[in-house]
């Protein structure tokens, strides 16, 4: 299914939205990427949704794939600035019913805003292989202590070529971006979000939650995901996992999104018991 591309103006920044389907009388799906990926990295898993009947839209974060401009030196922008992008693509759903998805970064974004803002219109948040990689929680000792220095070595990179290059990790990124990534792999915690405690209104969040993992994810493994859950301990929580034989094809952390019918098919169940 061939999206149709529409624009998001941001002061000076545009984001990327890819439709896939508008019609629906259950809630919008609106899916966030992880860093560094483009939306149309997402598109057998948006297709697969919309032919379920789901209103469909894959954003692309700031900077990242169709939207911008690319991080260079003058672009400072972190967390904080990418959960306000999240409610203006809200907004423009106009108050109809929206469960939130994300991969890795994008459902933390997720996770932020709903938390901090409440918007009344978001009813579910389905979160796949979505983790806080804290380097003592889930990896072991050796690749925790490899985690911690990468987060240290990063932000530091960044910081000083004045935005991240994306070496090896979530393709070229704001600084900020690598600053807030490099703090949650350290402290387990998200930094404040325009100066509420993000920690503690994870806490209340009542909004459901579906949280899926994956089989062969080293990035954000089981335990990490169950970590990142129990931040949001007063939301009512479907924690599932997905391995070979019930996706029906290998999955990981990136490989989930082109596997097959399964995983779709759970997040539009989700969706539509909304």
């Amino acid at each position: 299914m061939e999206p149709t591309l529409e624009y998001v103006d941001r002061g000076t920044d545009r984001l990327a939205l890819h439709v896939y389907s508008r019609e629906s009388t259950d809630p919008a799906v609106l899916f966030l990427p992880a860093m560094g990926v483009p939306a149309r990295y997402y598109r057998p898993f948006a297709t697969a949704l919309a032919e379920h009947g789901l209103a469909v839209t894959v954003a692309d974060l700031r900077g990242n794939g169709a939207s911008t401009p690319i991080p260079g030196r003058r672009t400072r922008y972190g967390y904080a600035e990418l959960t306000a992008d999240v409610g203006a693509l809200v907004e423009r759903l106009d108050g109809r019913p929206v469960v939130l998805a994300g991969h890795s970064l994008g459902g933390q974004l997720a996770m932020l805003h709903t938390a901090v803002h409440r918007p009344p219109n978001v009813v579910g948040l389905a979160l796949i292989a979505v983790g806080v990689p804290y380097w003592r929680e889930g990896y072991g000792a050796r690749r925790g202590f490899g985690l911690l220095g990468f987060s240290l070595w990063s932000a530091a990179t960044a910081a000083v070529v004045g935005y991240w290059p994306g070496w090896g990790f979530g393709g070229r990124q704001a600084r900020g971006v690598l600053s807030d990534w490099a703090y949650t792999a350290r402290t387990g915690r998200f930094r404040p979000v325009h100066g509420t405690d993000a920690e503690r209104a994870l806490r209340e969040l009542t909004t459901p939650v579906l949280a899926l993992s994956m089989a062969g994810d080293d990035l954000t493994p089981a335990p990490v995901i169950d970590f990142t859950a129990a931040k949001m301990s007063a939301a009512p929580l479907e924690r599932e996992h997905f391995d070979e034989a019930r996706a029906g094809v290998p999955v990981d952390h990136m490989r989930w999104a082109r596997a097959g019918t399964a995983i779709p098919a759970r997040v539009a169940e989700f969706a539509k018991s909304r």
